[in-house]
């Protein structure tokens, strides 16, 4: 009888966990390969990515799939709440430009759709640019100002680079390859295989991984941002819709001081022009359009007209002394030649007086940044090197004497 107990039980602890797994099982169903491809977002109208004849690579998709709702469910959640603030002023322009209103989806994959994301490729910005792309397509770039981070230009740039790179192609999904790989690559590499398609250029070694993974991933990503319930994203809090009016300000000023005219924190208007990255509107323009906090146009302009046009800009200044050079005076306040010349531009060093005002920037408002630390390092490189030279042109040229002993010459 023991015998019998002991087995009985023994049997019920061995199916307790084939019981659970069939519980679970019903409550999440797999899915065959061709109930894959309902729910996959494969395209639509003429922004086709995935071709009919390549729904055998829906594995591809399936696995980045799995990352996003599984390994990486708390970023991905992340992403799409960030979403919330961005998307709709992105789609909008993306339809003005007459480009599919789903490539809003690709900041999800190039940045989780934050401003100030930074690849080690040193791509910027929700749409992730590179320099030399960013200023090809109008973005300024400079000492002042990264409009790599503007959500609204740099989508604008973004729109017009993925417009001609569908002209160039004619496929979306090489467009989009050629977004990730340049579009130099992708046209080499459909040279090579002789075809023009993205998928068949997938597992060969004509395009970097990366790229291989770029359109499944941007599948899998625009899969789940399109019905995130269905794979366990329940209750994502977006962030508020990004709202804004504009007032154009005719000389430079302090963001705090902008802050107070609007009635609102500083904070709230480095997050409306995440493009600044000082203390104050640029000095290189004539005027500047900044985002003000909706519904404030009115107020900001009357506090604004309040405030002198000398009390609206901070700077701190170094009276030029005897002797001084733009090298002198860079060492003395700690700061690079590069700082100097934004500063005060560059006519006001090459003949510089005693007396002469040097504008610099105001020490409780402005902190080094990387960029200035570069610059910075830079200039004293510069200025040691140029001291060497200087040393090596003054230094006295030493000669040799010769002596000319007479020489008695033996007769033959």
């Amino acid at each position: 009888m023991k015998k019998l107990t002991v087995v009985f039980f023994l049997f019920v602890f061995l199916s307790i966990p084939s019981l659970i797994n069939a519980e679970n099982e019903d409550s999440i169903p797999s899915l065959k390969q061709d109930e894959k491809i309902e729910y996959i977002f494969t395209g639509n109208g003429n922004f086709k990515l995935l071709p009919e004849t390549k729904e055998n690579l829906v594995a591809k998709i399936q696995k980045h799939i799995d990352l996003f709702s599984e390994k990486l469910r708390n970023r991905f959640s992340v992403w799409l709440s960030r979403s919330g603030r961005y998307i709709e002023k992105m789609k909008e322009i993306l339809v003005e430009k007459g480009l599919p209103e789903d490539l809003v989806y690709l900041p999800l994959i190039e940045s989780g759709f934050s401003v100030n994301a930074k690849s080690p490729a040193k791509a910027v910005g929700p749409w992730q640019f590179i320099e030399s792309t960013a200023k090809r397509y109008g973005l300024v770039i400079d000492w002042w100002r990264d409009e790599r981070k503007d959500p609204i230009k740099s989508t604008i740039a973004a729109a017009n680079y993925l417009n001609d790179l569908y002209k160039m192609f004619g496929d979306w999904s090489l467009a989009l390859a050629a977004y990730n790989a340049g579009e130099g690559r992708i046209f080499r590499a459909v040279n090579k295989i002789g075809e023009n398609d993205y998928w068949s250029l997938l597992n060969t070694r004509y395009i970097p991984r990366e790229t291989q993974n770029y359109v499944p991933k941007f599948i899998a990503a625009i899969t789940i941002a399109k019905q995130p319930e269905n794979f366990g994203f329940d209750n994502i809090d977006l962030h508020k819709p990004l709202e804004f009016e504009e007032v154009i300000i005719s000389s430079p000023t302090d963001l705090d001081i902008i802050a107070n005219c609007a009635e609102t924190d500083l904070e709230t208007i480095k997050k409306l022009n995440p493009e600044l990255k000082k203390w104050c509107t640029p000095m290189n323009v004539k005027e500047y359009k900044i985002r003000i906090p909706a519904g404030k146009k009115e107020v900001f302009l009357q506090n604004f007209e309040n405030i002198p046009e000398d009390k609206r800009f901070s700077y701190d200044t170094y009276i030029v002394k005897k002797g001084d050079t733009i090298n002198k005076i860079a060492k003395k306040t700690k700061l690079s030649t590069h700082v100097l010349y934004e500063m005060n531009g560059t006519e006001v060093f090459k003949n510089l007086t005693p007396g002469t005002k040097i504008m610099l920037p105001p020490k409780d408002k402005y902190t080094l940044s990387k960029e200035d630390i570069y610059h910075e390092k830079k200039s004293s490189k510069k200025a040691k090197s140029s001291k060497k030279k200087i040393k090596q042109k003054s230094k006295p040229v030493s000669v040799k004497k010769v002596s000319h002993k007479k020489v008695n010459k033996s007769k033959k």
